[in-house]
């Protein structure tokens, strides 16, 4: 018997459509292709990062391995929640939950590393002398540590809220795991939707004083000065990319409004560019741009 999926609405969890069992196939096949060749580029990166000392010692770096970390998390959750959704269709609340908190917590860690990332590039730049006093390693670490303490105190009030307000019945049911069908309460999207916004304009507006400073000391012909503004500007496309989670579900409804019959293929497509894609830019800003790294990387390669 074909194994098909069914596909819900994402604001009311009606039907509106199955795969073919081709369709899964290739879906899936294209999904787990695109992670596992992503997140193993990527875990050559780490792998790099580890086995040289000196990528210890520089912020920069450090700052680097833990967005190419997040998005191995990131991936690895995507395609394990693509991949099951196919195959169980439905999964019990709890664990849909905790696969949903994660993936959530990651994806918000990503624009705030770029903007942390942005700021060490500005001081290396605009503050040379200042910069091995203001950018250390344990800060470094105290850095990443309230990055995650942001993303946990914005994403884990929503869980809590749920256990106090869902009943024992559906925390004990089974659905189809998306962010909507388990976070059912207005409430949730309103948060989403404020915190969503505050953190789109203080990552932009931190980018936006980054650029233009870097900029402005460019003109002073410095090599460093430019390449910090390439990067920089790299940090905003990648930025762009990933802040279209926030949109994905009006470009959803816009595309799907114009091409109706073709829900399926347009909901698939545009999770795979908001999702998936983003996270190669990482490894193309540091792993092939950066001339340290790269000489590392080489290295490992040719062993």
């Amino acid at each position: 018997m074909d194994r098909l999926r069914s596909e819900r609405n994402t604001t009311g969890g009606t039907s509106v459509g199955r795969d073919t069992l081709s369709t899964a196939v290739i879906k899936n096949v294209i999904t787990v292709a695109l992670c596992i060749s992503i997140n193993y580029i990527n875990g050559t990166l780490v792998h790099t990062f580890t086995r040289h000392q000196i990528f210890y010692m520089n912020p920069r770096y450090i700052l680097f391995i833990h967005l190419v970390i997040n998005d191995m998390i990131l991936l690895t959750l995507f395609g394990l929640i693509h991949v099951l959704s196919y195959i169980m269709l439905d999964m019990s609340v709890s664990f849909c939950t905790l696969l949903l908190i994660m993936a959530l917590l990651t994806d918000l860690n990503t624009p705030l590393t770029l903007a942390v990332l942005a700021m060490e590039c500005y001081i290396a730049i605009c503050f040379p002398l200042h910069h091995a006093q203001i950018c250390t390693v344990p800060k470094t670490y105290l850095v990443i540590g309230l990055i995650w303490l942001i993303s946990g105190l914005t994403v884990l009030p929503d869980l809590f809220v749920m256990l106090g307000t869902e009943s024992h019945e559906f925390l004990h049911s089974r659905v189809f795991c998306v962010s909507t069908t388990v976070f059912r309460n207005p409430y949730f999207k309103k948060k989403r939707d404020a915190s969503n916004s505050i953190f789109l304009v203080l990552v932009w507006l931190v980018l936006f004083y980054t650029y233009f400073n870097i900029l402005f000391a460019a003109k002073a012909a410095s090599l460093d000065a430019k390449k910090g503004r390439n990067t920089v500007i790299l940090h905003g496309f990648q930025l762009v990319l990933c802040m279209l989670t926030y949109v994905s579900h009006l470009v959803m409804i816009g595309l799907t409004n114009l091409l109706p019959a073709a829900v399926l293929a347009i909901r698939f497509t545009v999770s795979v560019f908001i999702s998936i894609l983003p996270r190669l830019i990482s490894p193309i800003v540091y792993g092939l741009r950066d001339k340290t790294f790269r000489k590392y990387l080489k290295r490992h390669l040719l062993c």
